[in-house]
């Protein structure tokens, strides 16, 4: 049996090494490093893809939320809603650009944001609401929506962990995440469900106007060379990982695909034991399932882990503190400050091995010895 990994990149190129290798060699044979015209045919790629009208590629999904931010031409001092518990980038650019983090709890069972969740929060400062899909699926986008109409405000998706991922509404209209809210965003980062072999991330919008701000933001603030209109900043997808993603979405279905059947066969074996919370999902979003995120009683959460260690089973938590205790957050909070479900979710998550290069001895072996550590107990 091979050795168990949270990812395991190495096999998933091993299995495409021909198709990325000849894109590889082309994109260096062209010598268009920069912009080159593979940047725009993977961009038109993932438009037919997610059905979108724009896709502006940058350099990371950090940078993809930031340019977002930038291009709404928010205030200093403007509030921006988003969950707090999600990873730091999500609240880090807001910060970044002397906009106020305004980090609320999320849905126990979903670990998402939801329209209710977010509507104590608006103020007369609040101008936009960022939600993230975390983990595979979508949040409350019909609710949210809904919500952002009916006060005036942005929705900027954070789609890093869901690409792929369709949701319902309620008329029976199906949309991909990231593409309902004016901007969508998300990271190419290696271990993502579409990644590529160094940093990259995009954007999305519907909108014209926005687009342009987009484009003109990652370009240095111009449409025209040496014609700055706004301060930008320098934010590009370079063409070899343009070549590589290119190749790698048209695996993507197909890593979904093979990603739920790892699922369900970690839900069929772990539905009796009634230490653990199966991961929900939800009945208006498809799951990518970029983690397989359980729910455990917070006693056994530090001896589990470690078992599984001894067995050399990696297992991770995403994430072990919120947001809002993170010391960079602390002038945003009061010293009261207390999210109860966030609170709950940060004792009691962790996330099992889930890829499509798995084999089905490694994951019967996962199922044997977290079933095995419940049954000793």
């Amino acid at each position: 049996m091979k050795n168990i990994q949270m990812v395991d990149l190495k096999s998933q190129y091993n299995k495409i090494k021909d198709q990325i290798d000849t894109a590889v060699i082309q994109t260096l044979e062209s010598t268009s490093f920069i912009n080159g015209p593979i940047v725009k045919e993977f961009a038109d790629s993932l438009e037919d893809y997610l059905d979108v009208k724009h896709v502006i590629p940058c350099a990371n999904g950090t940078d993809a939320l930031q340019i977002a931010l930038m291009a709404l031409s928010l205030k200093p001092g403007d509030e921006v809603i988003c969950p707090s518990f999600t990873y730091v980038a999500t609240a880090e650019v807001i910060s970044l650009l002397s906009l106020t983090p305004v980090m609320t709890d999320v849905d126990p069972d979903t670990f998402n944001i939801t329209a209710d969740i977010i509507r104590p929060h608006i103020t007369s400062k609040t101008k936009a609401i960022v939600p993230v899909h975390l983990y595979g699926q979508s949040s409350d986008m019909e609710g949210i929506m809904d919500l952002a109409k009916e006060f005036g405000l942005y929705v900027i998706e954070d789609n890093a962990q869901a690409i792929g991922a369709k949701y319902t509404f309620r008329d029976g209209t199906v949309k991909n995440t990231g593409t309902i809210g004016h901007i969508g965003t998300t990271s190419f980062f290696p271990s993502k469900n579409l990644g590529c072999y160094g940093d990259g991330g995009a954007m999305f919008t519907n909108d014209d106007e926005i687009a342009k701000n987009l484009k003109m933001i990652a370009n240095h603030g111009q449409e025209v060379r040496y014609y700055h209109k706004v301060t930008g900043c320098n934010s590009r997808l370079d063409s070899i990982q343009a070549a590589i993603l290119n190749i790698k979405l048209n695996h993507l279905d197909n890593y979904s695909f093979l990603r739920n059947i790892m699922a369900k066969k970690y839900d069929e074996n772990f539905l009796e034991i009634p230490e653990l919370s199966l991961p929900k999902r939800q009945f208006n979003s498809t799951h990518v399932f970029h983690q397989y995120t359980l729910k455990v009683i917070p006693e056994l959460r530090n001896s589990l882990i470690e078992f599984l260690k001894v067995n050399n089973i990696p297992a991770m938590i995403y994430y072990p503190v919120p947001l809002y205790k993170q010391e960079a957050f602390s002038s945003f909070v009061n010293s009261d400050f207390e999210i109860p479900n966030v609170e709950k979710l940060c004792s009691t998550v962790f996330s099992l091995p889930i890829h499509t290069e798995i084999e089905n001895s490694s994951q019967d072996y996962i199922i044997q010895k977290v079933t095995e550590f419940f049954n000793k107990i």
